[in-house]
């Protein structure tokens, strides 16, 4: 059962109410959730009984080794992927009693997700990828452009609206990212190694960066890193080992 929010929302396939009102509890509650591919004496078993609680208005970063489970992770609670088992709610709405367009608008208006690849499209300004996503909500052209432009302001590249990813540093391409991650004012960030691609000095501006944007537009931001330094940016580390969380202080 979906968790009593008190607030109304869109309906997602199956009837399931995406809720649109900040919901009580943690923005992300995961339950004994256990992950799993191929059979047999070659399966391998990516997630053991994984449980843990993100809180709202958190930075919080995942550590583990190459191979321990962190994109499986971050994809199942991003709704790219479905648990063998266990159970994954997010802000207030239970992954699996949504169909697939309900997944798709839980991805399009509540979620934002930030690569390491950047993912931006060639042909497009900076500003023309950030205001790709409010395009697919059929935003209204004057808002769109007046969120574009406060985002591109936030991220600290006003004056590179005009311009496309190929005449941006790295370091810019992945500020565009953020910014067009929070286009529809999503309620969680999911960062797969977002810095991976960058050198330590740019990536940990990109980390400051993260953590400012949680502090201004409220959102609670989950962040697949490796790097210590990063780390200690986190409210809250959380380690994947062996299939299970280690939580760290």
């Amino acid at each position: 059962m979906t968790e009593s929010t008190g607030r109304t929302g869109t309906e997602g396939q199956g009837g399931t109410a995406i809720a649109e009102e900040p919901a009580a509890g943690p923005m992300v509650r995961v339950e004994d959730l256990h992950r799993s591919y191929g059979s047999g004496a070659g399966a391998v078993h990516a997630l053991r009984g994984v449980s843990f609680d993100v809180p709202r208005g958190e930075l919080v970063a995942l550590k583990g080794r190459s191979g321990s489970g962190k994109t499986t992770l971050l994809n199942l609670l991003g709704g790219l992927d479905s648990p063998d088992s266990g159970r994954i709610t997010v802000d207030g709405t239970d992954l699996a009693e949504l169909g697939e367009n309900g997944l798709l608008e839980l991805r399009r208006d509540r979620i934002g997700f930030i690569f390491q690849s950047f993912g931006l499209i060639p042909i497009l300004t900076a500003a023309e990828n950030v205001g790709v996503p409010m395009r697919l909500r059929k935003a209204d052209p004057r808002e769109r452009e007046d969120r574009v432009a406060l985002l591109l302001s936030l991220v600290g590249l006003a004056d590179h609206a005009a311009q496309r990813p190929g005449e941006l540093s790295g370091g810019q391409q992945q500020r565009v990212a953020i910014a067009r991650a929070l286009a529809n004012r999503p309620a969680l960030l999911i960062a797969d190694e977002p810095t991976g691609q960058l050198d330590a000095e740019t990536g940990l501006a990109v980390m400051e960066l993260l953590r400012a944007v949680v502090r201004s537009e409220g959102v609670t931001a989950l962040v697949a890193t490796h790097d210590a330094q990063l780390l200690g940016l986190a409210d809250r580390v959380l380690e994947l080992s062996d299939g299970h969380i280690v939580e760290h202080a």
